[in-house]
């Protein structure tokens, strides 16, 4: 059976499947990242997971992987195959690309964001199938989105279209990663619901998740924070709206999941704020954690295709419930989105590590909305879905 490799590296777990050409996942499996280990022993065990994967899919059915994808948090130079920076994982002009097709034999492999390859597989089989235009917008540790156009996503000029969390919502507000104040991350996020709920509160490490069911419980001071919390939100989602104009906005994230607590007063106050403007249809994301497979697994299609539009995946339903540069990088050319890694790329040796602190602030932020960074890894065992 012909088959892709997909894999989605986040800060402390991978998620990788085996895809078929009609988005079925023939095969799951999780390892953890292991950063506590350093930057060499993370793009390892990248590599030897994709080996794995690669083993198991000759084995199982009767041949390797003809592609691969890859989605990786930090700053994503996707036409090169690098991987520029990451904070979380230490690495700095990781020609990652490279590494995995060499590692691979061959194969063409593809490099994404991950939320931007998250978005792609909402976009295209998730919630917003069938839709021209969206927006992806993944409220976790941090805020990021997607801007989807006729079934692919923009990375912009420099890589950093889509980050929603880094507009002014309240100026002179709470200091955000990125060195700012007022960002709508610093303000809706998880992470900003979470410390919000913990001060009101009084409890130590008390949550976004706790604040909405205190919410839902009637409580005073919940409500005041997730009130606070939602016109912030609907802020700066209405700016998005109103630069963008999509058909769709999709959020996921942690905080989507307490579900119509969020919804329903998120989409009342947006609808306040609009003017001329059209409100998008308003909905949750719907393929919860194997979004980040999924839209690898399209990259990798892609490159066998030519095609980054929404035919992908036919038929691929149900698969689930529910960011330039931050410094110069090697020299050469750029590849095309089709091209086999190495091609006018940098080489496997010429790439850095950064295991200190000395980290740009605005990369940190840039790659801090992941909301799934447990992963689960040690206790979800490896699984064949489908035959």
């Amino acid at each position: 059976m012909k088959h892709v490799i997909a894999l989605d590296v986040g800060g402390t777990g991978m998620k990788a499947a085996l895809v078929g050409a009609d988005g079925t996942l023939l095969y799951e499996a999780r390892r953890a990242t292991g950063r506590e280990r350093g930057t060499g022993a993370v793009v390892a065990g990248i590599l030897d997971f994709a080996a794995e994967l690669r083993d198991h899919g000759h084995h199982r059915y009767g041949r390797p992987a003809v592609a691969a994808g890859v989605a990786v948090p930090g700053i994503v130079d996707s036409e090169r195959g690098v991987a520029k920076y990451s904070a979380n994982l230490g690495w700095r002009d990781l020609p990652l690309r490279a590494l995995l097709s060499e590692r691979l034999a061959g194969v063409p492999v593809a490099l994404g964001h991950d939320v931007r390859t998250g978005g792609l597989a909402e976009g295209r089989v998730g919630a917003g199938r069938g839709t021209d235009r969206f927006l992806f917008v993944a409220l976790g540790t941090g805020i990021a989105g997607a801007i989807g156009i006729d079934g692919a996503t923009e990375a912009g000029a420099h890589g950093y279209a889509g980050e929603i969390g880094h507009i002014v919502v309240r100026p002179g507000g709470p200091a955000c990663g990125c060195g700012n104040r007022g960002c709508l991350e610093a303000l809706a996020s998880a992470g900003a619901v979470g410390r919000a709920w913990a001060a009101a509160s009084g409890v130590p490490g008390a949550d976004a998740a706790d604040c909405a069911r205190a919410v839902a419980a009637g409580d005073p001071g919940a409500v005041r924070v997730w009130r606070e919390a939602v016109a912030a939100l609907a802020d700066g989602l209405v700016t998005a709206v109103t630069l963008l104009d999509p058909r769709t906005l999709i959020i996921g994230g942690g905080l989507a999941e307490a579900g119509e607590t969020l919804f329903t007063p998120l989409r009342a106050a947006m609808a306040e704020r609009v003017t001329f403007q059209r409100l998008p249809a308003i909905v949750p994301a719907a393929l919860g954690d194997t979004a980040g497979c999924l839209g690898a697994g399209l990259l990798a299609w892609d490159l066998l295709t030519g095609s980054a539009g929404p035919g992908s995946y036919a038929g691929a339903a149900g698969h689930g419930a529910g960011s330039g540069p931050a410094g110069s990088g090697p020299d050469g050319g750029p590849a095309g989105p089709g091209a086999s890694a190495g091609s006018g790329t940098a080489g496997p040796g010429s790439y850095t590590v950064s295991e200190s602190a000395e980290s740009h602030k605005s990369d940190e932020s840039a790659e801090s909305h992941k909301s799934d960074e447990t992963n689960e890894t040690e206790s979800t065992p490896d699984r064949e879905v489908s035959a």
